[in-house]
């Protein structure tokens, strides 16, 4: 059975201190539960330091960006290989990136193919605009980002890749709108679909689709419960460690009320 996965994004913020500090508290509160994986994605400068301090049992660790060339003359980058022994995980085209930094859908393709040619897991970020949404163009987006970023791997490829359905317009940091779970079953359904096409249907049922569009601990339980969402990607309340928390103790209530776990 797949394990819930719950993600927080710290983005920009948080310095070595404050990332270690944010982890001890985190550790204080959280029990290990078999069937929820919780991973951290702290500043590049953290991931080291955070290899160190945490509890394997509890926390993985994903970097937030890398660069697709495994080496080279490019300054100031870094690369999926050097990741390789700090980070489990590596979000890939997210909003911010594709916003601020213009990242085209080809260079999401060479980065999600350099993560696992690096056996690092590509948490796939899709999801479209409020200008998109209003024109009717949510299925489009969502099949050009995905097939785009997709079209390099194997069916065995795919088994290592997670999808993180991020509608922009329902994010915090872009005046987001609440986003209703109904909308969200859809895209899920529809990113269901889109897999089904290109690799099959039991591949369709396996990989990993989670929802991140500004979750927090109140609304955390209605995102859990939609069918086919196997977990969150959590931005600015996973920076807040007893919102961060009660998120965790949703998903673990979910589970046990389901029956799904047994500590």
């Amino acid at each position: 059975m797949k394990k819930t996965l719950i993600v927080a994004n710290w983005k920009m913020h948080l310095n070595t201190q404050e990332a270690s500090l944010l982890v001890h508290r985190l550790d204080q509160r959280i029990k290990v539960h078999r069937n929820i994986e919780i991973v951290l994605a702290p500043s590049m400068l953290s991931l080291q330091p955070l290899s160190m301090e945490i509890d394997r049992r509890k926390f993985r660790l994903a970097a937030q960006n890398a660069y697709y060339k495994d080496e080279g003359p490019f300054t100031g980058e870094v690369s999926f290989t050097m990741l390789s022994e700090l980070a489990h995980y590596c979000l890939v085209g997210h909003s911010a990136r594709r916003i601020y930094f213009n990242e085209s859908l080809e260079e999401v393709r060479d980065k999600v193919q350099a993560a696992v040619r690096n056996k690092i897991v590509p948490i796939l970020c899709i999801g479209e605009t409020k200008n998109e949404r209003a024109a009717g163009e949510t299925k489009r987006v969502i099949h050009d980002q995905l097939t785009t970023a997709l079209s390099n791997l194997t069916n065995e490829d795919l088994e290592q890749v997670v999808i993180a359905y991020e509608p922009i317009w329902a994010i915090s940091t872009f005046d987001g709108e609440i986003s209703k779970p109904d909308d969200m079953q859809r895209a899920i359904e529809f990113i269901r679909y889109e897999i089904k096409e290109l690799y099959g249907e039991a591949i369709s049922k396996t990989v990993r689709v989670l929802y991140g569009g500004s979750v927090d601990n109140h609304d955390a339980t209605a995102y859990l419960s939609l069918k086919g969402c196997d977990g969150v990607l959590v931005g600015a309340a996973s920076l807040n460690y007893e919102q961060f928390t009660g998120i965790v103790e949703a998903a673990y209530r979910l589970h046990h009320r389901q029956g799904k776990d047994n500590g």
